[in-house]
């Protein structure tokens, strides 16, 4: 395989696509066009200006459907922290691979599409695979989230996620669901506070309200078998203009991470009812649960995954969410049965929007070879 996927990771760190803005456009020509080149049919769809994702596909004249690879163009900005490499030139030092986007995913694109690229004379009359790549996953997974809603995907029957985990294989995810809570007071001078009305005491009421907040009760489920309880975090809040006046508004954010079962638009209603009148319930940010039961695919690609990890694979989701919630909910609408679907790729997770993030080149190269055994297991070549 030589450094061609270490080489394809370096070009795609190139590409200064920080959300925001994104600007994904330039990167997703880039790999549409190599893909183009190697034969595959690729579409480009914009949800806003220069805000790009490309689905390109080979194959599929066949009853069985395609297997589906994503990975997203976005990365994170760099924080305030200097860096001590270069986060765009894809430096080298040992087996470390530098850049923003490493590991949070170019390096994990850059596997899958070496192999959909090796493989694709062989893929003209296979069920086939379909890549994904996807703009703004950083901020909502607003590029997967669009290409669903204006039903651009059209089929496939299992999907691979290839965000990272130093290529364990991961069985899904917490949903994540960000909510804006407002309370809205009367401002007065602040010598005078029985003139006014206090929106940040209001807020004190709600947040009270929220740290009773009971799982069972309000939305019957409180934990599932692998990924665990669901949590909240009360994350930002704001209230007031100045000291000398009474705050006549608050706004505060929390971060619900779900299980499978919870239902995002009942749990919003719940909250709502918990506060009562006393503040305004808003939704930000809306990714659901992902969460496949280990079946014969998914036994499949613990089978080749297993000589690059330490042991066997055991159902494990990861802490992060991806867009593979919003595709796998795609897709099933079309098959309109379960449509399995795997985390792996060769990213260090712990490495995700640090400082200096790096990816492992060996684990590129790792990932290359297991993308390409799953395509070749699926498509029976």
């Amino acid at each position: 395989m030589g450094t061609m996927p270490l080489q394809l990771t370096r070009d795609l760190l190139h590409f200064n696509t920080i959300n925001p803005p994104g600007m994904e456009k330039d990167c997703a020509r880039f790999l549409g066009k190599m893909l183009e080149i190697a034969g595959f049919d690729v579409k480009y769809h914009e949800f806003a200006e220069s805000r790009t994702s490309v689905i390109a596909t080979i194959g599929g004249r066949h009853e069985k459907p395609p297997i589906c690879f994503t990975g997203h163009i976005d990365i994170v900005p760099l924080g305030m922290a200097a860096w001590s490499k270069d986060p765009f030139t894809g430096e080298t030092d040992g087996d470390r691979l530098y850049g923003r986007g490493s590991t949070d995913m170019k390096s994990g694109i850059a596997a899958f599409v070496v192999a959909a690229i090796k493989l694709a004379p062989l893929l003209k009359n296979s069920p086939g695979i379909t890549l994904v790549l996807t703009a703004s996953e950083e901020i909502g997974c607003e590029g997967a989230k669009y290409l669903a809603e204006e039903k651009l995907l059209d089929r496939a029957g299992a999907i691979v996620v290839a965000e990272p985990t130093a290529n364990y294989p991961y069985i899904g995810h917490k949903g994540l669901l960000w909510v804006e809570i407002e309370t809205k007071g009367k401002t007065a001078h602040g010598s005078m506070p029985e003139q006014g009305e206090n929106a940040i005491l209001k807020m004190n009421k709600v947040i009270d309200k929220l740290e009773h907040f009971d799982w069972r009760h309000q939305c019957g489920v409180d934990c599932h078998h692998v990924m665990g309880k669901p949590t909240m975090n009360i994350a930002t809040i704001h209230g007031g203009l100045n000291t000398n006046s009474v705050p006549d508004s608050a706004k505060l954010t929390i971060d619900v991470r779900t299980v499978p079962g919870i239902d995002h638009v009942h749990l919003c209603h719940s909250i709502q009812t918990l506060i009562g009148d006393i503040g305004s319930v808003r939704k930000i940010v809306d990714t659901p649960p992902l969460y496949s039961e280990p079946d014969e695919w998914i036994e499949s690609v613990y089978a080749v995954a297993t000589p690059f990890i330490d042991g066997k694979p055991t159902p494990k989701t990861i802490m992060f969410s991806t867009d593979g919630a919003d595709l796998k909910r795609a897709y099933m609408e079309t098959a309109g049965s379960p449509v399995p679907t795997v985390i792996i790729g060769p990213g260090q997770p712990e490495m995700a929007h640090q400082t200096d993030e790096w990816c492992s080149v060996d684990r590129i190269d790792q990932s290359v070879e297991i993308f390409e055994q799953i395509m070749r297991d699926w498509n029976g070549i």
